[in-house]
């Protein structure tokens, strides 16, 4: 089968992408894998824009069929904030995962509970001359005021998924490959990817 370049440099996102496809058939690389160096602009006005402006740069850039991502937190009491700007939710520059954990929590201080909430991702599978498709997932909880769990990235440790008692970052990596909102875009673009490869390879 041909290779699939998981287009990102995030590297929490490429161990999440290599979980969720371990046991797929899938064979596949990472840009650092065959020296691939690319940084995508995410300046697109949607999900689905910046996941296709990725997976078509890096798809374009390496010659081989691209899987990107563009996934957020929305959460109701800040009007779906933040939203694609999850990454870059900071007022300094060169701010971390925490900084913005600590930001988030300032802007919600303040707004009654519960502070109701969900991820949201979107992949794009592109094949280097330009096609691509789309699949999407949502998960849904709560953002708590104070931190759990030491698994996961990003607001991972403040999201409550208010049915089972857990943060993201509490769940083990087999349980968050079942629940998240990327996991469930992955299997929503699973008959994609093997249909996008198979053809590449026919």
């Amino acid at each position: 089968m041909n290779k699939l370049l998981i287009a990102t440099n995030n590297e929490g996102k490429i161990v999440e992408f290599k979980e969720l496809l371990a046991g797929s058939g899938i064979e596949f690389v990472t840009p650092a894998q065959i020296n691939l160096q690319l940084e995508v602009d995410e300046d697109g006005s949607t999900y689905r824009e910046n996941a296709a402006k990725k997976a078509i740069a890096f798809a374009q850039a390496s010659g081989l069929i691209s899987l990107a991502d563009d996934s957020g937190l929305e959460v109701d009491a800040l009007g779906g904030a933040p939203g694609l700007y999850s990454a870059r939710y900071s007022p300094k520059p060169g701010a971390n995962d925490r900084d913005r954990r600590n930001f988030l929590l300032k802007n919600l201080k303040d707004k009654p509970r519960p502070w109701t909430a969900h991820f949201h991702a979107t992949i794009a599978v592109a094949r280097p001359a330009g096609e691509i498709e789309f699949a999407e997932g949502n998960c849904f909880g709560e953002i708590i005021p104070e931190e759990r769990g030491m698994g996961g990235f990003g607001y991972d440790p403040i999201f409550l998924l208010t049915e089972l008692g857990k943060t993201m970052a509490e769940l083990e990596m087999e349980e968050k490959n079942r629940l998240s909102h990327r996991a469930r875009a992955v299997m929503a673009a699973m008959p994609l990817l093997k249909k996008m490869l198979s053809e590449k390879n026919s």
